[in-house]
């Protein structure tokens, strides 16, 4: 690897320009190698990635007794009738190649006595099929050795600090790439012209107000493919975890499911367990009905913990090291007392649309990890998928641009944004977040989604500052979304239709011109019409 001075890199480029530093833009590079690569990140590498902070594992049946067909079906039957099951099982297909790699890689998978990959279990598993690192370390394990294989890659050319802010096209095709310098936002945009890019910008959990990733997590990569106008698929389904840790930092620790799958139990103010009156799985349902769950108890006044004294114990420390560390430094011994909890933003099951090898509707443009939609989550993302996912479409995307030839840039592209980006308005973001969570969060209705949209066009059209327009775009397009399908299904749940409707079971595609068009609606109509175009 070498780390390039932005000011010295020649500005029209052969290389595939990968944006991300996460699990998907890291192996990606790697498994482009020798091929040469700019891999820009937001953040030092390692750092800033949702996926550094998984702390489940990777799904991947490679236990004796287990499959590939078992761990699909399983992944279809949480996804709300919306899940692409050819891409389901084509994932579970390859994941166990995909945790070779990681292990050629230097990931230290937990191990059992006689030496192989130790699983547990997660919600709606129905098999033991997790692999973990020391209990809850698995990302933070992960990205750590990927970034150390990346800095030992020759052809992996590194920038770090500048974000990736609009992507410039030309007849349907990608040219280039704006970047602007992290945190720096008087300074002039760079252009990079590339015929070939990879966006892997993580997801959209920091446009809430309670989240659990991290502050790079703002959908700031869904903007700017939806701005040069990709198809996004099903941006109205957005999974809060159940049981974030409400100890008044943002974003907000994590307690991860694994507890739950040892044991662990959710209970009231009351010390009374809620969930097995909600769901034959109890404590193990699917997210989003856990989630509604504990969001019930702490709006009804009662208050929502994680009970881990009787299942642990005196080992949680040893069985989960990073979470007992998060609750010791609010003041919490979690062995002797139970976790206050809240769900919070997590993953976002939508993104940009994407085909079996990881393409976008946009020629040139791949994307892979959160920020894309493969057709594998559908609306409600099974426990610990979303890092298999993520390796076996980098691997993908990697084989699918080694294996055609990509033109070289003729040009460097004109800028496409303000070149002169103003300083985010910290009362404006507020807002926006506040709203999501009000309005687009765990429980919406028309009235309120109606709110969030009117909000979220006019910040997009008024915004001096690239990253609130980013925000503001993304946001509007998952509230536009969420007001179109009018039912509840997986993590999307109306209050206003609580129950799910056949003929819906189906995929979102929409664009972001759609979105706008609903949004433009509400002015012009009293009633908002459905944009022909946001209809699958």
């Amino acid at each position: 690897m070498t780390t390039t001075n932005i000011h010295n890199l020649t500005r029209s480029t052969d290389d595939v320009v990968i944006v991300g530093g996460g699990l998907a833009g890291l192996f990606c590079a790697l498994k482009l190698a020798p091929r040469p690569v700019t891999l820009i990140s937001a953040a030092p590498l390692g750092q800033g990635a949702s996926s550094a902070w998984a702390q489940g594992g990777i799904a991947a049946a490679v236990a004796e007794g287990d499959g590939p067909e078992a761990h699909a079906a399983d992944t279809i039957a949480v996804g709300g009738g919306i899940v692409d099951k050819a891409v389901a099982l084509g994932i579970a297909r390859e994941a166990s190649q995909r945790i070779n790699d990681l292990l050629a890689y230097g990931v230290p998978f937990d191990r059992d006595l006689e030496g192989r990959l130790a699983v547990g279990r997660e919600a709606a598993h129905s098999a033991r099929r997790i692999v973990h690192v020391r209990g809850d370390g698995a990302g933070a394990a992960i990205i750590a050795a990927l970034s150390d294989a990346v800095r030992r890659t020759p052809s992996i050319r590194l920038i770090e600090g500048f974000v990736a802010e609009a992507l410039a096209t030309e007849d349907g095709a990608v040219t280039g790439l704006q970047l602007r310098e992290a945190g720096n936002f008087l300074a002039r945009p760079t252009m990079i012209a590339s015929r070939a890019v990879v966006l892997a910008t993580g997801g959209i959990g920091h446009l809430y107000a309670v989240t659990t990733n991290p502050a790079e997590a703002s959908g700031s990569g869904l903007a700017i493919a939806a701005r040069a106008g990709a198809v996004i698929a099903d941006p109205e389904f957005v999974q809060f975890h159940p049981t974030a840790i409400m100890a008044g930092r943002d974003p907000a620790p994590l307690a991860t499911e694994a507890l739950r799958g040892e044991g662990a139990t959710l209970i009231n103010g009351n010390g009374q367990r809620f969930m097995a009156a909600q769901h034959p799985l109890a404590e193990l349902a699917p997210r989003d009905i856990v989630a509604r769950g504990v969001f019930a108890e702490i709006a009804a006044g009662r208050g929502a913990f994680l009970d881990a004294r009787d299942a642990l114990g005196a080992r949680f420390a040893g069985k989960f090291p990073t979470v007992h560390a998060s609750c010791i430094a609010t003041g919490l011994d979690p062995a002797t007392q139970p976790i206050p909890i809240a769900p919070a933003a997590h993953y976002h099951m939508g993104g940009i649309a994407v085909d079996d090898r990881g393409r976008s509707s946009i020629d040139g443009l791949w994307a892979g990890g959160e920020v894309s939609s493969t057709g594998a989550h559908g609306a409600n993302r099974l426990a610990s998928n979303s890092l298999l996912e993520a390796v076996v479409y980098a691997a993908r995307i990697a084989d699918d641009i080694a294996g055609g030839a990509i033109p070289s840039p003729t040009r460097l592209p004109d800028v496409v944004v303000t070149p002169r980006g103003g300083a985010p308005d910290a009362a404006a973001i507020k807002r926006l977040r506040t709203m999501m969570s009000a309005h687009v969060g765990v429980i919406r209705d028309s009235k309120g989604l109606e709110e969030a949209m009117r909000s979220f066009a006019a910040l997009e059209r008024e915004a001096t500052s690239v990253v609130v327009r980013n925000m503001a775009t993304t946001a509007l397009l998952v509230a536009a979304s969420a007001w179109t399908r009018c039912e509840s299904r997986g993590a999307h749940f109306r209050a206003d239709h609580p129950t799910d409707v056949p003929e819906l079971a189906q995929r979102t595609m929409t664009t972001l011109a759609a979105a706008r068009e609903v949004a433009d609606s509400l002015i012009e109509h009293p009633m908002p019409r459905i944009a022909q175009s946001m209809i699958a």
